[in-house]
């Protein structure tokens, strides 16, 4: 099945003691941090069929809020990241965002005081507003934003981890809790709205010096291609349709740099590519992706290969994943 974005919107936006925005169409994240390391630990990846068809995967319960927030999980253990904690004020304040969206039908990060449903100017403002208070060192959040006709939560997560930027702070390993709200407009438009955060200290994330994949090795059933006008700024500027972004991702604290980063159908030559990083000054940036410059071929196993240095230590990755 191919990724079509139908009336959505993306945005997104990340913070590491610095700041990177993005924004699209269909998703929206954002993020802040400013955090001491705790000892990583490893998490295995869950090898579970992607898609809903196996025991891992998570039950429908035909809630957005819900089912868009077991989703975000059930991917991130697949990928070896730990999973995230509910968290009861994270929830009100994501609630209170996608209520604000719906109310004066817009898809944006920030609220505008005097608005109706207004319940703080920025994702800080409104996780200390619901009790999540931020302190003043130990810290990270993240949001991610979607807005959707389609009133399944595990599409709308799934968009949200497709859309690349908006990857890069859904998996962020070192994030521990999470909320989740969504709305639904007299029209059926839903808006979906994802908080990300930890304080006190940034929780377990990965091993140290290592990255996680997406896809993860042996992953099928990948879509084949992105829409990448539906992110803003545009991740693959002057073509809409591309292949779906292959990432490797870091603990919030472990840069990455890339020396090469390839992907190829088995047999074949590598792709031509667009290379997209998590934003940042090359010291900082945990994160870094690929996009095939065209679509992928269906029932295809592509090969990976990914090389380079996590907070300086050198990394070299291999793997694979099959299309639908």
């Amino acid at each position: 099945m191919s990724y079509m974005p139908r009336l959505r919107v993306v945005i997104a936006v990340v913070a590491v003691a610095s700041s990177l925005a993005a924004c699209g169409d269909g998703v929206s994240d954002t993020a802040g941090s400013n955090a001491s390391a705790s000892p990583a630990t490893v998490v295995p990846p869950v090898t579970a069929t992607p898609g809903g068809a196996d025991l891992a995967a998570p039950a429908l319960t035909n809630n957005i809020a819900v089912d868009g927030r077991n989703w975000i999980n059930y991917r991130r253990l697949q990928a070896g990241v730990p999973a995230l904690t509910e968290n009861v004020q994270i929830n009100n304040a994501a609630l209170g965002h996608s209520e604000y969206l719906r109310t004066n039908n817009l898809m944006s990060h920030d609220q505008v005081a005097g608005k109706a449903g207004f319940t703080g100017a920025t994702l800080q403002d409104r996780l200390n507003g619901a009790g999540y208070t931020i302190p003043a060192t130990g810290y990270a959040y993240g949001e991610v934003i979607s807005g959707a006709p389609n009133n399944s939560g595990f599409y709308m997560a799934e968009e949200l981890i497709t859309a690349i930027y908006h990857r890069f702070v859904m998996f962020e390993p070192k994030f521990r809790d999470v909320g989740t709200g969504a709305a639904t407009s007299a029209s059926r438009y839903n808006y979906f709205t994802a908080d990300f955060a930890t304080r006190g200290g940034f929780g377990p994330g990965i091993a140290a010096n290592a990255v996680i994949t997406w896809p993860f090795n042996g992953q099928t059933g990948v879509t084949t291609n992105f829409m990448s006008d539906s992110e803003s700024p545009d991740p693959v500027a002057g073509i809409n349709e591309v292949g779906y972004p292959v990432s490797v991702h870091a603990n919030i604290d472990a840069p990455v740099t890339m020396q090469t980063f390839t992907v190829r159908p088995r047999g074949g030559t590598n792709l031509q590519v667009q290379v997209v990083n998590a934003g940042g000054s090359a010291s900082q940036r945990t994160a870094v992706a690929i996009v095939p410059l065209a679509p992928l071929k269906g029932a295809t196993t592509y090969d990976v290969s990914f090389a380079g240095t996590v907070n300086g230590a050198p990394v070299t990755r291999d793997w694979s994943f099959t299309t639908k």
